[in-house]
């Protein structure tokens, strides 16, 4: 999984270059296409993707707190 993210950040890294070193491009231009390509919809992708891993955690813990008697 870190792999696609690692490639994906690779390619929109290289887009933002592409768009900063342009002679029609813009600083602003290839941190918008950095932010709106890359990082933003990463983001999201690599949190959809970890919600099962939390909720078995969560659960983990649960489980744990439930099985140790009170004190």
């Amino acid at each position: 999984m870190y792999l696609v993210a690692i490639a994906w950040l690779y390619v929109t890294l290289m887009m933002a270059l592409a768009e900063a070193t342009h002679p029609n491009g813009s600083l602003l231009g290839a941190f918008v296409t950095l932010m709106l390509y890359g990082v933003g919809p990463l983001s999201l992708v690599l949190y959809l993707m970890g919600t099962p891993l939390r909720r078995k955690k969560r659960l983990a813990e649960d489980q744990t707190q439930d099985a140790t008697p009170p004190p």
